[in-house]
Formats: structure tokens, sequence, C-alpha cells
């Protein structure tokens, strides 16, 4: 398959999936819905179209130990959500909405530019290992930090209402793009850059920012703390993708992978969340 149609591929169903994720923290509320929006969905276009697209099993391998520290960096920046709105000046919604969005992004990029510069060298010493040990290490790192602020977090009463099409649709055109983004780097020969790439927070953004636009900010900071231990089955995803795909393919890999992550992950999350309700 050539380089074009992997990307397209993979960026198509990246972007309806994305799309349609909103609907389920929507529906469910901050906190359940938080968790069931962040089961692996375009982390599973990501690792397929990585994977055909890396030039060794290593490249692949070395792509999907990154994951889970991207997602430490997007526990960090939902985190943010959370911390900066009651410090943000006294402006209009769009101006404050603006100002958090950049404030968020400048933040995860800073980040991600100083994990692809420390986990470089061990790349480039090719030990794969070491760098799959440090992504166990990290999402046990995200499931701590999951589960104290999703202890926390407050439950708005205020009833739900529909998230805006624009926002549906540019969910799903970010995510699509990111996707891209992370298979182009792959066949380039940036492993760790195309890990981080696959879980820039397309997700964590679009649902922070139709949740404020739609239910006010009360309920995006509800749902903070069960999307952060939501999140970790992302991590779980790509820690068991990295040896699933090589071992029996792209369906049967990213089926072993999603069944894991749902199963060791998002369930006891969501039960952990409905018992805290």
């Amino acid at each position: 398959m050539s380089l074009l149609m992997v990307v397209l591929t993979s960026a198509l169903f990246a972007g309806l999936v994305a799309t349609c994720a909103t609907v389920a923290v929507e529906r469910l509320g901050g906190k359940l819905g938080g968790v069931l929006a962040t089961t692996p969905s375009t982390i599973i276009a990501a690792a397929a179209g990585v994977f055909i697209a890396s030039p060794t099993e290593e490249a692949f391998q070395s792509a999907m130990s990154a994951t889970p520290s991207g997602m430490l960096l997007n526990a960090l920046f939902l985190w943010l959500w959370r911390l900066l709105p009651p410090h943000l000046p006294k402006w209009g919604l769009g101006a404050r909405l603006a100002m958090m969005t950049t404030l968020s992004l400048s933040a995860w990029l800073l980040g991600a530019f100083g994990v692809v510069t420390v986990l470089a060298p061990i790349r480039a010493a090719g030990d794969i290992r070491t760098l799959l040990w440090i992504g166990a290490g990290v999402t046990a790192t995200v499931i701590t930090l999951g589960l104290i602020t999703s202890r926390d977090a407050a439950t708005p009463s205020s009833p739900p209402r529909p998230v805006p099409l624009g926002v549906l649709l540019a969910r799903g055109l970010f995510a699509a793009m990111a996707v891209s983004v992370a298979v182009i780097w792959s066949r380039l020969g940036g492993p760790l850059a195309a890990g981080m790439a696959s879980v820039f927070p397309v997700i964590f953004l679009t649902t922070m920012v139709s949740l404020w636009l739609s239910q006010g900010e009360a309920v995006q900071s509800g749902a903070v703390g069960s999307m952060m231990l939501g999140s970790t089955a992302v991590s779980a995803f790509a820690l068991t993708a990295a040896f699933a795909l090589p071992a029996y393919g792209v369906v049967a890999g990213c089926a072993l992978g999603w069944l894991a992550a749902v199963c060791f992950v998002s369930l006891p999350a969501a039960a952990w969340v409905r018992r805290g309700r």
C-alpha cells in the first residue's frame, strides 16, 4: 500500500472516530463520559498507519513506546484546564477560551519537545526495551494522577446541551491531521516524533472546548479527572500494540490491543468514577 493511501485511510478513520467520541461526554456527563470518550480510538488508526509505514519493527516499537509519555503530557494538559480558568482575566467567553487554548497547547508543545529530546539518545542507542519500560512507568504515574483527580472532581448538576456541529467537525478534521502527520513522520524516520504526534491532544482539546461552549466551565472541569484516568487506556493499547501488531498483523493486533486496554483500564476506570458519583 502506498504512503498516500495509508495516510488517507488512517486519517479518515481517525476523523470519523473522533467526531463521534464527544457524544459520550455530552450524553453521559463529565465524569463517566470522560472515561468512555478516552477509550482507544484515534490511536488505533495511528498505530495501524505507523506500523505499515515504519521501515522496521524497531521503529514501530519506538513510536509506540513514546505514546505513554505523550499521554502524561495530555494528563498535564487536562490538569491545566482545571487549574488555570479561575485565574484567567474576567473577559468574554471567546477571549477566555482563546487564552486557555493558547496556554495549554503551548505547554503541551514545549513538553513534547522535551520528551523527544530526552528519549532520542535512548532510541539512537537502539535500547527499545528501556523505552518500553519507561512507557510502563509513565503509564502507572498517569493512573495514579487520574485516580486522585477523579475523586476530587465535582459533578455539575446542569442538564447537558448538544455540542455544536462545527466543534464536532473541527474535532474530526484535527484528529485526521494529527494522525496524518504521525504516519508521515514514521516513514521519514522519526519514530519518537511520530509517537508524540499520534497522541496530540485533539480529543482532549476539542472535548474541553466543546464542553466549555455548550455546558459551561464547570462541566469541562469535572471531566478532567476522569479523562486523565481513562486516557491511560491509550497507553495500554500502545504498549500492547508494540508487540501484538508485529506478531499478529494489523487487524488482529489492533483488536487485541483494544480489548486489553478496555478490559484492564477503561472498564475499571468507569467503575471507579461511577462509585465516586
